[in-house]
């Protein structure tokens, strides 16, 4: 069951009323409400024949309280347009869902669906970034503004009465706050801002470590350079050197004299004394 085959009717209500909501929101008042008999009839159509019809008029029946839940949701600053919609696809996962043998109202059923698309839309678009991301916090998120109509900063026993209820630590009501009371600061300077201007957009604070392209060129083939004449001084030893060198010069953990004099049965001092030959012949090859 796909939003476009339950909602043809809703999609001509929307272009019958040319996109004006109040229009939109007259015409769902105007549906007729279903009595119980007639709800029951169409949702055992839909689940036992797989009646898309019946699911539409049962769809179409509640429109407009869907309407109604939205309305509840005017204070985040989004547009309620846009509430209803996701408010209409949560109705309908509902309508496919629903058991009129569990003998409830389709409503009663309906109210979470509905409620959880507007949840995650709000979520989503009431700031450019996430303000809820775990369980506890888009648990907070919804219940912080219905249990403190201002947006101040809580006393100490409020945290913890907050964190009981909705049964949460207290720190994470601490950290919500915070989030609740912030805002989205822009990356950049403003279209329409002056160089002049106070304000440093935080772009300007970081730092551009990449080289100019000319440069970077350069240094990359200055140590390609570099790595080959390692590889040609380093062919130039014999293997007893060519591992000093490496154990002493080219590992992230450098060895000691003592543990290579250990290693080859001689004295720490004769270790030196190749690792002083090997860097000298390795230093000709670079100049030959």
């Amino acid at each position: 069951m796909t939003k476009k085959s339950l909602l043809p009717a809703q999609q001509q209500l929307i272009a019958s009323g040319v996109g004006n909501l109040d229009a939109y929101i007259y015409e769902v008042n105007r549906i007729p409400v279903l009595t119980l008999d007639e709800e029951q009839g169409l949702a055992r159509r839909y689940r036992g024949e797989d009646d898309i019809d019946a699911a539409r008029q049962m769809v179409m029946a509640h429109l407009r309280f869907v309407v109604h839940v939205a309305k509840g949701y005017s204070g985040y600053g989004l547009p309620l347009a846009d509430l209803i919609q996701e408010g209409n696809i949560g109705l309908m996962k509902a309508v496919k869902r629903f058991d009129p043998d569990v003998g409830v109202r389709l409503v009663s059923f309906a109210v979470h669906w509905i409620r959880a698309e507007m949840h995650e839309y709000i979520l989503r678009n009431w700031r450019i970034v996430k303000v809820a991301t775990t369980k506890a916090q888009r648990k907070l998120f919804f219940n912080l503004r219905k249990n403190k109509k201002r947006l101040g900063w809580f006393s100490h026993q409020e945290v913890n009465q907050v964190a009981s209820d909705l049964g949460v630590k207290p720190e994470v009501v601490l950290e919500m706050e915070k989030r609740l009371s912030g805002q989205d600061t822009s990356f950049d300077l403003p279209a329409n801002a002056d160089d002049e201007d106070d304000w440093v957009a935080p772009a300007a604070f970081l730092r551009n470590s990449e080289l100019d392209p000319m440069l970077q060129a350069e240094h990359d083939d200055l140590y390609d350079h570099h790595h080959e004449l390692l590889l040609q001084g380093m062919d130039s030893l014999d293997q007893r050197s060519r591992d000093i060198i490496s154990c002493r010069w080219l590992s992230d953990t450098k060895t000691t004299l003592q543990e290579l004099a250990d290693r080859y049965g001689v004295s720490a001092e004769r270790i030196r004394q190749l690792e002083s030959v090997a860097i000298k012949k390795m230093r000709a090859s670079f100049v030959a």
